[in-house]
């Protein structure tokens, strides 16, 4: 690993350690303790490896640790499937050069089929690079000169707007910043990557705050709150589809959003598509 990398092995190392609370794990915490969180002997201990061989791995000196050993670590730290990934990634197989991302005319034709149900594709860098009409208007109006960023972290931490159309918008930022996190343990040397998180880094110091968490997340289904000014506070299920990389490109997230037939979400964004495509 180079230097770059080594480095995201010990901070991510380090924010997970000062996440568990040591009583959680069955450690005495009295006295007053300089660290929040763990210590490194205690991590150490409770991962099966020697304070010396711990310290060098935050410390980027140790590259090559054992699949057994970042598995320890994993149960150690108490970690999730997205971190525990994030955390392999980072000490191994990277996806390779950034690669390109191209919406295939299949999938836009796809999109477009789903007319009564929003739905839109993002790349890893949380570009939105496609989406049907009623997913473009759902989301704030991507598309649209003047009405926002295409890219989803961009738009969440530098435009006022997003805290309307995303009522939940702390939960959202925490997402967006954990897809953003796992994108960097794949694509360390992305240089459009690596400039969009300096960027939000300088300019937001919400994205500061919740990217020094260290979290990591995967996109997966669930649901949202999205508030729309025509539409009203809509509260949608989603799915999100994964379609495969072609050789030299990226695979891409197709995220739909619907609701249950005949509820007041259903009726709603069927007037919504109408409107949008002329009828009303």
């Amino acid at each position: 690993m180079d230097s770059v990398e080594t480095k995201a092995l010990g901070e991510f190392l380090k924010a997970r350690r000062g996440r568990v609370a040591p009583e959680r794990v069955g450690i005495a915490a009295g006295g007053r303790r300089r660290v929040r969180g763990l210590r490194r002997e205690e991590l150490a201990q409770l991962a099966g490896i020697s304070v010396d061989y711990y310290v060098r791995l935050e410390q980027g000196r140790a590259t090559q640790p054992s699949p057994e050993v970042l598995d320890a670590l994993a149960r150690a730290l108490d970690l999730d499937l997205a971190e525990h990934r994030h955390l392999t990634t980072l000490v191994g197989a990277r996806c390779g050069a950034a690669p390109t991302a191209r919406v295939s005319p299949l999938l836009r034709r796809t999109l477009d089929a789903l007319a009564d149900s929003p739905a839109f594709a993002t790349d890893y860098r949380l570009d939105v690079l496609a989406a049907n009409p009623l997913g473009a208007e759902l989301i704030g109006g991507v598309g649209e000169s003047g009405r926002r960023d295409p890219n989803q972290a961009r738009y969440l931490f530098l435009d006022p707007a997003s805290r309307l159309v995303h009522p939940d918008w702390e939960a959202r930022a925490a997402e967006v910043v954990g897809q953003l996190r796992a994108a960097t343990g794949c694509y360390p040397a992305d240089p459009a990557l690596t400039s969009l998180i300096a960027e939000l880094s300088t300019l937001s110091e919400n994205f500061r705050r919740i990217w020094a968490s260290g979290e990591v997340v995967m996109c997966t289904p669930g649901r949202k709150r999205l508030r729309h000014p025509e539409a009203g506070l809509l509260t949608l299920d989603f799915e999100v589809l994964h379609v495969p990389a072609a050789p030299g490109e990226t695979g891409l997230v197709v995220h739909v959003f619907g609701a249950e037939a005949g509820s007041a979400e259903a009726e709603a964004l069927a007037r919504l598509a109408a409107r949008l495509e002329g009828r009303l």
